[in-house]
């Protein structure tokens, strides 16, 4: 599974960026899909995950009330929508599939850079 991350970029305190990320095969077999981000000097952290049919979502407590993970199997497609951003917002923000086919594969996407100015 190839996973590619867009939606990135530079946006003031306050803005709102979504996040894209396309996979290379249908996403109905994926289980969980979620967003990782990793700043500088700090180590990779979840910031929220989705099950496969989207009715389980999970959130790290920095983000909650301004950022909503959502999927579209349809269209292998998985978003985070990010409202009111801060400067603590900036980092690589990667995207994770988790795929179980007898045994549990896991994948990342490139990264795609979001920077958030005060």
């Amino acid at each position: 599974v190839q996973l590619v991350e867009s939606g990135g970029g530079l946006v003031q305190a306050g803005g709102s960026l979504r996040l894209s990320c396309t996979a290379s095969r249908s996403t109905f077999s994926i289980n969980t899909m979620g967003w990782y981000r990793q700043a500088p000097g700090k180590q990779r952290e979840l910031v929220a995950d989705i099950n496969r049919i989207g009715g389980r979502t999970n959130y790290v407590d920095s983000v909650k009330g301004r950022f909503t993970i959502s999927r579209d199997n349809a269209k292998n497609t998985m978003y985070l929508q990010m409202n009111s951003l801060k400067p603590e917002d900036t980092a690589v923000y990667y995207c994770n599939a988790q795929y179980y086919n007898g045994a549990w594969y896991t994948y990342w996407g490139q990264g795609t850079q979001v920077t958030v100015s005060s």
